[in-house]
């Protein structure tokens, strides 16, 4: 059953941001460092963004659920929980199906999978995720 795999948090001060949530709940933060050692990932948007990793733990200190950092692409741009699913393209068409839209259609991140923006039939926003390592 899909569930969520990570969440990402739109920041305006990506420091401030980081020093919030690591002060606050502990958690680890690093800059991304993708393939090559490129830290820069592409938005939605087809724009080059810096990305912070989030790392949880639980109190006996396994790991929890992950999630990103980066810097807020407009306004509008809230918290987004990134659900897992075999088919980016299959639940794409079932967003639609079920009422939803689709805001932005699938993206590869290299590497890791690929991705669609997505809202819901109340315009909450999430996204599906697929992971594929040979995402180009």
């Amino acid at each position: 059953m899909p569930t969520i795999v990570h969440f990402e948090i739109p920041a305006d001060d990506i420091e401030r941001t980081k020093r919030f949530y690591s002060d606050l709940f502990g958690w680890k933060i690093e800059r991304w460092q993708g393939q090559n050692g490129d830290s820069q990932l592409t938005s939605a948007a087809d724009q080059p963004m810096d990305y912070w990793i989030v790392t949880t733990t639980d109190s006996k200190g396994n790991n929890g659920l992950s999630g990103g950092i980066m810097k807020r692409q407009m306004p509008e741009h809230h918290v987004t929980n990134y659900i897992g699913v075999n088919s980016v393209e299959e639940y794409s068409s079932k967003v639609v199906e079920c009422g939803g839209k689709l805001v932005a259609s699938k993206k590869a991140v290299p590497g890791m999978g690929y991705f669609a923006l997505c809202q819901d039939t109340e315009d909450n926003a999430f996204a599906i995720w697929e992971v594929d390592g040979n995402a180009k």
